[in-house]
Order: C-alpha cells, then sequence, then structure tokens
C-alpha cells in the first residue's frame, strides 16, 4: 500500500510539556483518514508541523516518499481553524485573490466553486454567508491550487445538520478525484461515516492507528485508547 504521508516519531515541546510526543503516522493514498482525539490531545499541533507551521521539535515527515520539505506546500491544501476569507469580497473574488498569490489559472475558479456547490452565490458577500458556506469557501480556497493532499481541522464545528451531511458527501468526493484527506476532529460518529482509517491522539500520544471496520464500536476504542493513555501519563 503506498502511503501518502508518514511521520516518524514526530515531536513537538512548548517549554517544558510535550504537545506531540513520538507521533508516527501512516496515511494511505486516496482515503480518507480520520484523526481522533479530545480536544487539547496534540491534533492541530501535529497538522500544524504537516503544513508547516511550525517546526517540529524532533521526529520526521515522509511526503510523497520522499522528506519533507517546504516544496511539497504546493501539493498540500489545509483548512486549520477558520477559514482564510475577506467577508468584504464575494465567494468568487475571494478565489480571484487567491489565485493571483499561488499562480492558479482562473480556469481552477469555476471549477472548485462547483465542487463545493458555491456557483449560485452571484454578488453576496462572504460576510453574509452561514458557517456552512464559510466552510465550503475555506475548502475552495485550500482545492484552488489542485492538491494532492488535503487536511480539515474540526470542519464540521458549529454546523447545522443540513451544513454537516454536505461536508461529509463532499469529502467523501475526493478520494475519487486522487486527492489524500486528513480529518481531524473529536465528533466520533463524523469520522465513523468519513474515514477510511483513523489514528487516536491524546495527551500527545499517538494511542492507536488502522482500518476502521464496518460496524465497529468507535466510541469504545476511543474511550480505552484515552484512558489507557491517561494511564500511562499519570505513571509518567
Amino acid at each position: 500500500m503506498e502511503m501518502m504521508l508518514k511521520t516518524n516519531e514526530l515531536c513537538k515541546t512548548f517549554k517544558d510539556q510535550k504537545a506531540v510526543n513520538k507521533v508516527s503516522l501512516n496515511i494511505p493514498k486516496c482515503c480518507v483518514y480520520g484523526l481522533l482525539g479530545p480536544n487539547g490531545a496534540g491534533k492541530s499541533t501535529t497538522l500544524k508541523m504537516i503544513t508547516g507551521i511550525m517546526k517540529p521539535t524532533s521526529g520526521e515527515i515522509i511526503y510523497d516518499g520522499k522528506p519533507w520539505n517546504r516544496g511539497v506546500l504546493e501539493e498540500i491544501g489545509a483548512l486549520i481553524e477558520n477559514p482564510p476569507i475577506y467577508e468584504n469580497l464575494t465567494a468568487r473574488e475571494n478565489l480571484e485573490v487567491r489565485a493571483i498569490l499561488i499562480g492558479a489559472p482562473k480556469s481552477r475558479i469555476d471549477e472548485v466553486l462547483k465542487t463545493v456547490s458555491l456557483t449560485n452565490t452571484g454578488k453576496k458577500k462572504a460576510g453574509q454567508f452561514s458557517l456552512g458556506m464559510k466552510q465550503r469557501l475555506g475548502i475552495a480556497l485550500a482545492l484552488l491550487a489542485d492538491p494532492k493532499l488535503l487536511i480539515l481541522d474540526e470542519p464540521t464545528n458549529g454546523l447545522d445538520p443540513i451544513g454537516i451531511e454536505e461536508l461529509r458527501e463532499l469529502i467523501r468526493s475526493f478520494p475519487k478525484q486522487g486527492i489524500t484527506v486528513i480529518l481531524s476532529s473529536h465528533i466520533l460518529s463524523e469520522v465513523q461515516m468519513c474515514a477510511d482509517y483513523i489514528g487516536i491522539i491524546s495527551d500527545g500520544v499517538l494511542g492507536y492507528e488502522g482500518e476502521l471496520l464496518p460496524g465497529q464500536n468507535l466510541e469504545e476504542l476511543f474511550m480505552d485508547v484515552v484512558k489507557k493513555n491517561r494511564k500511562l501519563q499519570n505513571i509518567a
């Protein structure tokens, strides 16, 4: 099985605290990989290292078989925390600004608007969008460079059930287009419906990684991993 991304004993320390402790991820190509963990588990810090926002304290990141370098960021689209949108611009204008910045062809704008179902927003300013529409615009911005890897950090936060379902269908469609997705979340039911593989992080430690099997009790597995990691942390 070909890997899109691997991390080998990835660590991030802030002063004396290890936010990420020897995390070794194995993310196959063209799948949805659910990175699960309680709030503050180290998920966002891990993703920030993969996207170059933070520098690892130690360990390595292998992208598509080669050691990570800043050049790979051209192939990675990311939506971490809030979508980076200009609220006074329309969806199309936001994408036009981004296309100029990254040198993407204008033809991509219509493609990504169609992908995220924002074609008919016309002159409506992004500031007037619902949360779900803003999230979809954030994903459109991340897709503009035609990435091979798409990283979504808690993308369903604050969405209503319809927004969540639309986003779920969108995420599931990406592997068929040759895009590998890392989906970070603490909402187990969402990941259960989306992911092919999962990794469970708590207290900065990867306690479980594997294929998500039909009918698997994800909540039980999640709680077991979190409790075991906490017990180990207390012993340490």
